[in-house]
């Protein structure tokens, strides 16, 4: 056992966490099937609290889907070239037996194993792409999970944000950030989140009210128009199911965001924190538009995995989403880079390839404009130093997020 594997997370902020995850995050209901994902080597103490927060909660059943990064790693080693992009029938059914019995779904983030695939051949590990699922993007815009995506603390993710300490020093000083991010060092974190939702959607709700054609992001390395569609809309800070149960898609959140349209989008983006796609850390990303469409992507470290997911299909080239996140989050505040798109997501704003979000238009009219896509990949491109302008239609401009602080 090494000094990582003997290191354990705090059990009360576990705790803590679970109840979060089940009560807020997902919003459980009385006699669901809940399903929980997470890591195997780091997520076990978390998943298992939240099973039993859940089954507290009245849950009927709680159904634990594994992934291990160390037997992906055996796959992309070993596996025949043309076995890599296979993914089994099965496991897409899961996902969709799970939305037709309208089931909970809390995911766990927090790499166990980072670095694990670092002298893969890029090539390789962007084919497989697995645990990631097209299934669980078209239940998700069908609305029939209440969902969520939390964070798992654990040793190996903690010596990754902060690489020059033990074990057991960062995963306290990853401890911290959490219950710093989470509002778990509140009194009561649920108020405290409702407190923070009504500012965020009061944001959306701003944004909602001038009807923008589209949103120009301008700053260092970055001149890009992002289009949006006629019925596109900003929510934050909660979403409904099919069956009318609220719920919080991330905690944390700092977000609003939006559905873009995927053919109108031009110019050139500078990712401002890097990300993490695969269990490979991309970094120093730029990436160019035109008529919609990715024509040239570039990074530092990890260009040709960011390209082999892209490679995926017709829409992975295109945007799926636009997300605003101001300087009043939590995240962006602690100064850390968590090498995790749940958290470094809520730290900026940022953009995703792939597969959109419907419930973020109004109209089932542009539902089919919208893009689709078997990914959904974030990166953060907001800063201090990044403005976000809208355009009207007829091309006039009003700034909107200056600085990390709101306009009007």
């Amino acid at each position: 056992m090494t000094e990582r594997d003997a290191v354990t997370p705090d059990p009360d902020l576990l705790a803590r966490l679970a109840a979060l995850a089940v009560r807020v995050g997902a919003n459980l209901q009385p006699g669901q099937v809940l399903a929980v994902n997470g890591q195997v080597g780091g997520h076990e103490p978390l998943v298992r609290a939240i099973a039993a927060e859940a089954y507290r909660a009245g849950a009927k059943y709680v159904d634990v889907n594994w992934f291990d990064p160390l037997i992906k790693r055996a796959r992309l080693e070993l596996s025949a070239e043309d076995d890599l992009d296979f993914v089994p029938p099965w496991l897409g059914a899961r996902v969709e037996a799970l939305g037709a019995a309208r089931a909970a779904n809390i995911s766990l983030v927090g790499q166990v194993r980072p670095g694990a695939y670092a002298d893969i051949d890029p090539a390789r590990i962007g084919r497989d792409q697995l645990p990631a699922l097209r299934q669980t993007a078209e239940v998700i815009n069908r609305r029939e999970l209440n969902w969520t995506v939390v964070p798992a603390p654990n040793a190996g993710w903690a010596q990754h944000v902060r690489p020059g300490l033990d074990a057991g020093e960062a995963l306290r000083l990853l401890e911290q950030d959490i219950r710093t991010v989470c509002r778990l060092d509140e009194d009561d974190p649920v108020e405290a989140w409702r407190a923070r939702a009504v500012e965020l959607q009061a944001s959306a709700a701003r944004l909602n009210a001038h009807g923008f054609d589209a949103i120009r992001l301008q700053g260092p390395g970055t001149d890009l128009t992002v289009g949006l569609l006629p019925s596109s809309r900003f929510i934050a800070a909660g979403m409904d199911t099919i069956g009318g149960i609220a719920h919080q898609a991330n905690v944390p959140t700092e977000e609003v965001f939006t559905t873009p349209d995927p053919a109108r989008v031009d110019g050139v983006v500078r990712a401002t924190k890097p990300l993490t796609l695969g269990g490979t850390t991309v970094d120093g990303i730029e990436v160019e538009f035109a008529g919609g469409e990715v024509v040239r992507v570039d990074a530092t470290t990890g260009a040709d995995v960011l390209r082999g997911w892209i490679e995926r299909d017709a829409g992975a080239r295109r945007l799926g989403e636009l997300a605003l996140v101001d300087g009043d989050g939590r995240v962006g505040r602690t100064g850390t880079v968590f090498h995790e798109t749940l958290l470094d997501e809520n730290a900026a704003s940022h953009l995703a390839l792939g597969s959109a979000y419907l419930m973020c238009l109004a109209d089932e009219a542009d539902h089919e404009r919208a893009n689709r896509s078997a990914i959904h990949v974030d990166f953060m491109v907001g800063s201090p130093d990044v403005s976000a302008i809208g355009v009207a239609a007829d091309g006039s401009e009003t700034p909107v997020l200056v600085q990390g602080a709101w306009q009007g």
